[in-house]
């Protein structure tokens, strides 16, 4: 891990992906993200980051997706994640003061996620939290009984065809999230109330067939408004979002992955 020299004079400061799962056993729950989970798995790798003439600590990064991506919904849920809880804090407290230690400066701790932040935030070993898509309050976090968020964020697509009475197909949709793949991951219809996606087809990157409930009348060219599940599949496809306030457009931004540029 030793250069010469660095080009910009400065080291290329790193952060540590910490693994912040729940194990039970030989039963996983969270992502697999990182080898690294005691403090005896980071400490080398921090005094080699010390040892580095082109790299240097910058902090550890802890999410625990078990809690943070998991509704709330069920007791037994709120119970394991209880537990967990208490177990990660306890596990990052002392990987934070081994690293500490050996860094000899003060560490970025970054924690959490939209479901945990109320768990995260209050732990004084953790500097900063991450709300992630519950910045736009997606429908994946409907369900969760510790906080109720409002609607924030929408795509419009057009209606494209009427194959048969009390259906309409609109143009795309796809914008399916990551993770295990069910209707959980799927784009919701919001507007006009009450359409709702065919269980056959689902919600497709070409087309997406509604059904549409008595009442409601689309032509072709009326636009649909979607929920997404999460901001991911969003502003992956996207350059830009524009910020709406009584009813005007207020300010475009760009969205947060690319910087204006589309990876879709």
């Amino acid at each position: 891990m030793r250069s010469a020299s660095v080009p910009d004079g400065h080291p290329l400061r790193v952060c540590l992906d910490v693994d912040a799962s729940y194990r039970i056993g030989r039963l996983h729950l969270g992502a697999r993200r990182s080898p690294l989970r005691t403090e005896a798995d980071v400490a080398p790798l921090v005094h080699r980051l010390v040892a580095s003439d082109v790299l240097e600590p910058a902090g550890l990064m802890f999410y625990d997706a078990q809690i943070a991506g998991v509704a709330d919904s069920s007791r037994l849920v709120r119970q394991v994640q209880r537990r967990s809880a208490a177990e990660l804090a306890g596990r990052r407290r002392r990987i934070v003061e081994a690293a500490i230690e050996i860094a000899g400066i003060g560490l970025l701790v970054n924690a959490g996620g939209t479901g945990s932040l109320h768990l995260m935030g209050p732990d004084p070993s953790v500097t900063e939290v991450s709300a992630g898509s519950g910045l736009f309050a997606p429908h994946l976090f409907d369900d969760y009984r510790a906080f109720d968020l409002e609607p924030a964020a929408f795509f419009v697509t057009p209606v494209v065809r009427r194959p048969a009475p009390g259906y309409v197909t609109v143009f795309g949709a796809g914008l399916v999230a990551s993770g295990a793949a069910g209707a959980s991951r799927l784009p919701r219809p919001w507007w006009p109330r009450g359409l709702r996606l065919v269980g056959t087809e689902g919600a497709g990157e070409v087309q997406t067939p509604l059904r549409v409930p008595a009442g409601v009348h689309l032509e072709v060219g009326d636009r649909v408004w979607f929920r997404h599940a999460k901001a991911g599949e969003l502003c992956e496809r996207v350059d830009h979002l524009h910020l709406v306030t009584g009813g005007a457009v207020a300010d475009v931004v760009p969205t947060y992955r690319g910087e204006e540029r589309c990876f879709g």
